[in-house]
């Protein structure tokens, strides 16, 4: 099974929303960086990286979420809430897709720097 980013992103989507959370944007775009999924959990904001690796030759696709990355989700999630004016709670997830395997949803992935 081969996925493009946006079959990899529905697929998280669904996932999630299986899990209970809620859809409130997708591609959150901003000078230096972008959300793939913005969900609320409970009265939590979630931002979520989606990360799909075909094969593990070079890593899986929890580990592709570096710290460089990492910085570049916080700059586009403090963005998305000064834009957006929400002061709740608030967290990153991954959801990582290796190949065939079932989705791995990994909670609380990092804290912002």
């Amino acid at each position: 099974m081969s996925l493009s980013g946006k079959e990899a992103e529905q697929l998280a989507a669904r996932h999630l929303a299986g899990q209970g959370l809620r859809e409130v944007c997708r591609n959150y775009h901003c000078r230096g960086g972008e959300i793939d999924l913005v969900m609320r959990d409970g009265e939590q904001l979630v931002f979520v990286e989606v990360r799909y690796r075909s094969r593990s030759r070079f890593g899986g696709a929890a580990e592709s979420v570096n710290a460089r990355k990492q910085q570049r989700l916080t700059l586009a999630a403090r963005h998305y809430l000064q834009k957006s004016g929400f002061s709740g709670p608030c967290r990153f997830d991954v959801l990582a897709i290796d190949g065939c395997a079932a989705p791995q949803w990994i909670r609380d992935a990092f804290q912002p720097g």
